[in-house]
């Protein structure tokens, strides 16, 4: 299986960012995916997640800011982030929710005050 995110960038606070991530050799359809970030210095945590069936999850410090959604024709999972904050600043990969997989390389954000 290999992940492939894209999409990152640097952005001023309150700006939007809309993250991409292409799945393949893997039946995307049936996986339970993720969105994950890692800041400097801290460890990884779990930013969203999202059903084979479409059914979402968010961390608190997301909450009514970022949309994860997919789209199983394009082995594509997304990250749509609203009203950015430094605090988000990180490196961001995508998963499976459970049993994850080798890691890719995540893209990386940046939020300026």
């Amino acid at each position: 299986v290999q992940l492939q995110a894209s999409g990152g960038g640097l952005v001023q606070a309150g700006g939007s960012l809309r993250l991409s991530c292409v799945v393949s050799g893997s039946r995307f359809s049936i996986n339970h995916m993720a969105w994950y970030r890692q800041a400097p210095g801290k460890q990884r945590e779990l930013v969203a997640d999202i059903t084979s069936g479409g059914s979402t999850n968010y961390a608190d410090p997301v909450k009514g800011r970022f949309t994860i959604s997919r789209d199983n024709a394009k082995n594509t999972v997304y990250l749509l982030m609203n009203s950015l904050k430094p605090e988000d600043t990180a490196v961001y990969y995508c998963n499976k929710r459970y049993g994850t997989v080798t890691w890719g390389k995540g893209t990386l954000v940046t939020v300026s005050s």
